[in-house]
């Protein structure tokens, strides 16, 4: 009885949430005002892509980063002052690339469109080019955020979930900003492209319960593979998330992690729960997928978490500081 009034609040508290979230967001916010936004950060990304796909990766976990830290409000791409630690450099958000690629956008919109377009708008929309030009779904992208004035370090450490962690955590705090199991488990086969350092996962090789054994839920045989690349102590090797196809996005990630070759403990941790077992088994044993289409409706509910919209925050001139 405890157990189900628990789940019954944390509906209740997803739904409110889920209310609350995206108003004042719509496709084509810029319709009138900036005509040339998408086109303008499409043709940025398209640039970057052709020549550094590798960035791909990054630059869509940016996104997800922003939002779950304050919403999605650009906080993330805020620098730090001799006041304050920003977000971007709180150890989770360390391994982020791509900055200068969002300023780079962002640029070339303000001398089209000076003060119109936000910064979280230019985020959100980056992620879905970057998708688009590895080969991935496309959607359209609600617009009409505006930007955070505030930034602060230690929020992302309580905020972004971890990957060293396990499903009931990983379910709570989706649900905590309004998002389903299933927004989980559609939303981590983004780990289909990009690369991770090799902390993110040695301790299941090495020193998983603290007597230097191996975590028995990651298949031996990439425990091995991964053992040749990435040595105890290896702070700065990278290593593909999906191994032979990390610069394309399809759903092989599903197919991995069925396997039991899901590269952090939150992939793995997807197994633990009926209510994600059986969509990795559903995307992994069938030809027809609905992954595509899944995402991007998973990716338009991100997008509208706990959002700035009309008089609220500000359109920044500069991405890295408040105006």
């Amino acid at each position: 009885m405890a157990a189900s009034k628990i789940s019954a609040v944390w509906l209740l508290l997803a739904l409110v949430i889920a209310m609350a979230n995206g108003q004042g967001l719509k496709v084509g916010f810029y319709v009138k005002t900036c005509p040339s936004v998408e086109s303008i950060v499409k043709k940025t990304i398209d640039d970057v892509i052709a020549v550094s796909p590798s960035l791909g990766g990054p630059l869509l976990r940016m996104h997800f980063h922003d939002c779950f830290v304050r919403g999605c409000d650009g906080s993330v791409l805020l620098n730090s002052t001799q006041d304050s630690q920003a977000e971007k450099d709180s150890i989770p958000n360390l391994s982020l690339r791509g900055y200068q690629i969002i300023d780079r956008a962002k640029s070339a919109v303000e001398k089209e469109c000076p003060d119109v377009v936000s910064c979280a708008d230019i985020v959100a929309l980056v992620a879905r080019d970057v998708t688009v030009a590895l080969k991935g779904p496309s959607w359209n992208v609600e617009t009409g955020r505006r930007d955070g004035r505030v930034s602060i370090s230690n929020e992302a450490l309580t905020n972004l979930p971890s990957p060293f962690s396990n499903i009931t955590t990983l379910i709570q705090g989706w649900q905590r900003k309004g998002l389903t199991p299933k927004d989980l488990v559609v939303l981590s086969g983004s780990h289909t492209i990009g690369t991770s350092h090799c902390p993110a996962f040695t301790n299941r090789l090495y020193n998983f319960t603290g007597k230097g054994d191996t975590d028995p839920s990651l298949d031996s045989n990439y425990i091995a593979e991964l053992k040749k690349k990435c040595a105890p102590n290896d702070q700065t090797t990278l290593v593909e998330m999906d191994p032979g196809s990390f610069k394309t996005f399809d759903k092989n990630y599903y197919a991995l992690v069925r396997k039991r070759r899901g590269l952090f403990q939150s992939d793995s941790a997807l197994l633990n729960s009926s209510k994600t077992r059986i969509y990795v088994r559903h995307q992994a044993e069938h030809f027809k997928s609905s992954f595509f289409e899944d995402f991007g409706n998973s990716m338009v509910k991100m997008g509208r978490i706990e959002v700035l919209t009309g008089s609220a925050g500000e359109i920044r001139k500069v991405c890295g500081r408040v105006n």
